[in-house]
C-alpha cells in the first residue's frame, strides 16, 4: 500500500509570491528547519537562474554534509531543454522537477498557438529526457493547471512522462478550484491508469488546498501509488497561498476517516513545527493569523464558561492533541533587562559575549573575525536581528554561509546574445521566473562579503 510524503515548496512557490520577501540566507534555515521536522524533501530553489546558483550550491553542499538530514533537495525549472541543462551543468543540483502547462487554457490563452498539445508532452519528454541524462538521480514533471485539463489528456501526459523516466506526475490545482470530490476522481483515475506516484500541488483560493491535498492523496493511495502532498509553511504562496504543512500532518494523524487509512512516509518530528511556523512568519514580516491550526496564539486558548470549565477538568473535551507536541512551551519569556546582540554593526567584543552566552568559544582571533564578518553581512543580507539558530549556524557553517552571501553578477556591458527559439516559445510557461537566466553565456565577476577591521 502507498504511503503519504511531504514536499515542501516555500522556498519556491513562497518565495515567488508577491509581496513576500525571503533572504537566501532565511531560505536556507529553512531548509535547516524542514530536515529537522523530518520532511521528505524540499523543492528550494531555480538552479537555471543566475541569482540563485551560489544559494543553491551552497545548499547542496551543507545536504551533502547531513546538515539538513535526510531531506532532499529538489530544483524546479520550466519544462525547456536549455534551462534543464544549464539547472544541471552550472549547480550541484541532482533531483529536479520540470514544469509545462497542460489545458486547453492555457495552450490556447497563454501560449497564443505557439505549441499545441502534442508539443506540450514533446518539451516535457525531451526535459526528462534531457536531465536523465545530465546526471539527474529523480526528475518529476508537472502538468501546471492540470485540475482544468482534459482527464484522457493528463493520462496521456502522465503515461508519456512515466515512459521519459519520471518518478512522479504533478497533478497541479493551480487555480485552487478543485473540490475533495473532484480531486479525488481525477488522480484516482490517472495513477490507476498510469501507475506512476503523484504528487498533489493545491492553491487555496477556495479555502480548499489542505482538503484537496488530503483527498488526492487518499485518491493516490487508494489507486495502489505513492503520493506527495507539497506544502508551504504557513500556506504562504502565490495569490491565496497553498496548502499548509502542519494542517495537512495534523489532517493526515488525526482527522477522521483519513488517519485510519493514511500512513505517513515521513519521519515526522512535530516539536519542530512552532519553531519553524514563527521563523518562517518573522522571515516573511508577517504576523501568525491569531487562528493559525497549531500554532496560532488562539490555537489552545479558551474563554467561553463553558469550554473554559470543560478544558479544566479534562482537556480531552476541547483539543484534539497537546501543544506540547508541536513544541510549543507554556510561557514565552524575552529578556527585559540588560541586552547586548551582535549584527551588522557590531563588534568583537559584543560577538564574543554573545556567543558565550550560546555556549560557544573561537579557537583563534582569525576564527572569531571570520565569524564577525559572516554575522555583520548576514544581518545586512537580512535585515533582521540575527536568530540564536542563525548565530549558531554561521558559526558552524561559515564557509558554506560565505557562499550564501556571495553573488555571482553577469556583467551587463556584455551582450547577451539572440535567444534560442525554444525559449522564446516557452517564455510564458512556468511561474515567470528566470527568463534572464537561460543558458546564455555571459562573463561573471564575483561580489562577495567584505573583511571589516576589528
Amino acid at each position: 500500500m502507498g504511503k503519504v510524503y511531504f514536499v515542501d515548496v516555500t522556498n519556491r512557490d513562497g518565495v515567488q509570491a508577491a509581496r513576500l520577501e525571503t533572504s537566501k540566507f532565511q531560505r536556507t534555515m529553512l531548509n535547516y528547519y524542514l530536515g529537522q521536522l523530518g520532511v521528505c524533501q524540499s523543492e528550494f530553489g531555480f538552479p537555471f537562474i543566475w541569482h540563485e546558483r551560489n544559494y543553491v550550491d551552497a545548499n547542496v553542499e551543507l545536504a551533502e554534509k547531513g546538515v539538513f538530514g535526510d531531506l532532499v533537495l529538489e530544483g524546479w525549472c520550466r519544462a525547456v531543454v536549455s534551462d534543464v541543462e544549464n539547472s544541471l551543468k552550472e549547480t550541484r543540483v541532482k533531483h529536479l522537477n520540470v514544469s509545462i502547462s497542460t489545458s486547453d487554457q492555457m495552450i490556447q490563452g497563454k501560449f497564443r498557438g505557439k505549441i499545441d498539445h502534442d508539443s506540450v508532452i514533446r518539451m516535457m519528454t525531451d526535459s526528462v529526457h534531457a536531465a536523465l541524462e545530465a546526471g539527474a538521480i529523480t526528475v518529476g514533471a508537472n502538468a501546471e493547471d492540470a485540475s482544468r485539463t482534459d482527464i484522457n489528456y493528463l493520462i496521456r501526459f502522465a503515461r508519456a512522462a512515466k515512459e521519459a523516466g519520471a518518478c512522479r506526475v504533478r497533478y497541479c490545482d493551480t487555480l485552487g478550484l478543485d473540490s475533495p470530490d473532484s480531486v479525488y476522481q481525477r488522480v484516482y483515475t490517472v495513477a490507476r491508469e498510469v501507475g506512476i506516484d503523484i504528487e498533489l500541488h493545491c492553491h487555496d483560493d477556495l479555502g480548499m488546498a489542505v482538503a484537496n491535498s488530503v483527498s488526492g492523496a487518499k485518491a493516490a493511495v487508494n489507486a495502489g501509488v505513492n503520493a506527495y502532498i507539497n506544502t508551504t509553511v504557513n500556506g504562504v504562496g502565490e495569490r491565496a497561498g497553498n496548502a499548509d504543512l502542519l494542517s495537512c500532518i495534523l489532517a493526515i494523524r488525526f482527522a477522521r476517516g483519513v488517519s485510519e487509512t493514511l500512513e505517513i512516509g515521513d519521519k515526522l518530528d512535530l516539536s519542530l513545527a512552532w519553531k519553524i511556523g514563527h521563523y518562517a512568519a518573522d522571515a516573511y514580516g508577517m504576523t501568525v493569523p491569531i487562528n493559525q491550526v497549531g500554532i496560532g496564539a488562539n490555537a489552545f486558548a479558551h474563554e467561553s464558561g463553558i469550554h473554559a470549565d470543560g478544558m479544566l477538568k479534562d482537556r480531552h473535551n476541547y483539543e484534539i492533541y497537546d501543544y506540547e507536541l508541536l513544541g510549543r512551551s507554556q510561557w514565552s519569556h524575552w529578556p527585559t533587562g540588560r541586552v547586548i546582540t551582535t549584527g551588522e554593526f557590531g563588534g568583537m567584543n559584543g560577538l564574543r559575549h554573545v556567543y558565550e552566552q550560546l555556549g560557544i568559544t573561537f579557537e583563534t582571533d582569525d576564527a572569531a573575525l571570520q565569524v564577525l564578518n559572516l554575522v555583520q553581512v548576514t544581518n545586512a543580507h537580512n535585515q533582521m536581528q540575527l536568530t540564536p539558530d542563525e548565530l549558531r549556524f554561521i558559526a558552524e557553517h561559515p564557509r558554506a554561509v560565505h557562499k550564501l552571501l556571495s553573488l555571482t553578477i553577469p556583467d551587463p556591458s556584455e551582450h547577451i546574445g539572440v535567444r534560442r527559439e525554444q525559449d522564446l516559445v516557452a517564455q510564458n510557461n512556468g511561474a515567470g521566473n528566470g527568463e534572464n537566466g537561460t543558458g546564455n553565456k555571459v562573463p561573471w565577476t564575483e561580489v562577495a562579503p567584505q573583511r571589516v577591521l576589528k
